[in-house]
């Protein structure tokens, strides 16, 4: 899957709300890096309703999307093919213009989460354990059932989030069991506890990280780090944050949109660890 070479120089990240997003702080890092100097990358508030028509006006200058809540769903229907990345999960994260002209949809969250944890020495685990039940559950699954050998377990506020995880496992061929919110301790002392739960969420469990965690993925980068991060950091635990996240998962985009391989890592962190700072 490759954006055209030459007269697509055009990409952006669309979403609702938008205006805290670094994706553009990432995307132009890596087209500096590379080069691509009358590359450019934007970002533009977009909700469901209007969708169909940005997709509408988009010319043949454009290489490529990159997508946040609400529209990764969304997408979907306006899309010529999905990869089976993304149909696992039924969400598209990236959509790739290619050469002649079709609309391709994939997920980079997913491989961006294996790849921020492989970073860290984690290729395998026999267990683990997820925080929440929203969207960005299902990419951990998902992320999971690439690296988890034994049982999630995952901590969740209702009976519809319990079905809806449970139905996750079942599709992924990934064992999932669920327990209430209220027991969520108990996940600390898995060998990799993934936290996808908004922000303050998960402050109160701080207090009950064990002396000698295991690793943590907290899938918040802003603020950082989190009550739940900065506790795990201190008692010696491994943590991945989300910037490693989206850092991978855009690194996979700037490859898919350019044609070019390996995408600046490095310089991409360093961008939005400043920016991040900066705020």
């Amino acid at each position: 899957m490759k954006a055209r070479a030459t007269d697509a120089r055009r990409a952006a990240v669309l979403g609702s709300p938008i205006a805290h997003s670094l994706s553009p702080v990432l995307h132009r890092a890596a087209y500096k890096e590379l080069g691509l100097g009358d590359w450019s990358y934007d970002r533009f508030e977009v909700d469901e309703d209007a969708l169909p028509g940005f997709f509408g006006e988009l010319g043949p200058e454009w290489a490529g999307l990159s997508l946040t809540m609400p529209l990764k769903r969304a997408v979907i229907p306006l899309l010529d093919e999905i990869t089976d990345t993304a149909a696992s999960v039924e969400a598209v994260n990236t959509v790739v213009f290619t050469e002649d002209g079709r609309r391709v949809g994939d997920n980079t969250d997913i491989p961006g989460m294996v790849a921020a944890l492989r970073e860290r020495g984690i290729e395998e685990v026999d267990s683990a354990a997820v925080l929440g039940a929203g969207a960005t559950a299902s990419s951990a699954l998902a992320a999971l059932a690439r690296v988890c050998t034994g049982e999630v377990v995952a901590y969740v506020r209702s009976e519809a989030r319990a079905a809806e995880m449970r139905q996750w496992g079942e599709r992924l061929d990934l064992e999932v069991r669920i327990e209430d919110w209220a027991e969520a301790e108990q996940a600390l002392r898995a060998p990799l506890v993934i936290a996808t739960t908004p922000a303050g969420a998960t402050d109160a469990l701080a207090a009950a990280v064990p002396e000698r965690p295991a690793t943590l993925f907290d899938v918040l980068y802003d603020p950082w780090p989190t009550a739940l991060a900065a506790r795990w950091s201190a008692y010696g635990g491994a943590v991945v944050s989300g910037l490693d996240l989206l850092v991978h998962q855009a690194v996979l985009q700037v490859e898919q949109m350019t044609g070019r391989s390996p995408a600046p890592i490095d310089a991409m962190r360093k961008a939005g660890e400043h920016a991040l700072a900066a705020r």
